[in-house]
């Protein structure tokens, strides 16, 4: 699924159109203010931003600037005006592409596809290597203090989607998102058990963390750079 961020202000806007886009396998994640987008930016890996051009205190295209000077991200931007001029502004920017409110959000979906097939993600490493812990996603296996270690798919699912964000917060709900359609059963207290089966297997280590009222974080200091697929 393809993770998307919008920056608006219009609190109504982000929930809707969340769902609508779930249809389509795009994630999107809502920001109503600029310091909060650049916030997520910098904690969370997104494809693409869709952009408001009418923002609090700072605006669009000045936004824009700042996000392309930082990320190698498509930028969408978004605006109830629809003046040649501020399209040029846009696109001049760096944007991608430039649509006008009111929209029907087939259309905006439409071009973010279109987008991300242009864009294509980079792919991800094949091993993720921190002090004593490698984790080789082509092969599936995983090395704790030199000696492999047999995990459930479940487990080994987990752990890839924690090692591949190390200081990001998951929470349970996503956690369930991310497992659903296996054996695990749908319930808060699943996601618990299987940390703690989890966490036993990686001993000595202890890289996943619980954080109180959020879910669980992944910590640890990559022991050096990805190796190549």
């Amino acid at each position: 699924m393809s993770k998307v961020l919008i920056i608006d202000d219009d609190e109504r806007l982000a929930a809707p159109l969340a769902d609508y886009f779930a249809r389509f396998d795009l994630n999107l994640v809502g920001a109503t203010h600029p310091e909060q987008g650049i916030e997520l930016l910098e904690k969370e890996t997104f494809e693409l931003v869709i952009l408001d051009v009418m923002l609090p205190e700072v605006d669009g295209f000045t936004l824009c600037k700042q996000i392309k000077k930082q990320w190698q991200i498509p930028i969408v931007m978004l605006s109830a005006r629809g003046e040649v001029d501020d399209r040029l502004i846009g696109l001049e920017l760096g944007a991608d592409d430039y649509v006008a409110k009111p929209f029907e959000p087939r259309e905006l979906v439409m071009r973010i596809q279109n987008i991300l097939k242009r864009n294509p993600p980079a792919p991800a490493p094949s091993i993720l290597k921190f002090k004593d812990l490698e984790i080789d996603t082509a092969l599936e296996k995983v090395v704790v203090c030199g000696q492999e270690i047999s995990l459930t798919s479940n487990e080994y699912r987990l752990l890839t989607v924690l090692g591949s964000a190390p200081g990001k917060d998951f929470s349970r709900d996503e956690i369930l998102n991310i497992l659903k359609g296996t054996e695990v059963e749908m319930l808060t207290r699943a996601v618990d058990i299987l940390v703690s089966r989890l966490r036993q297997k990686l001993k000595p280590t202890d890289y996943i963390k619980t954080v109180w009222g959020a879910g669980y974080r992944f910590v640890a200091p990559k022991d050096n750079t990805e190796t190549p697929s």
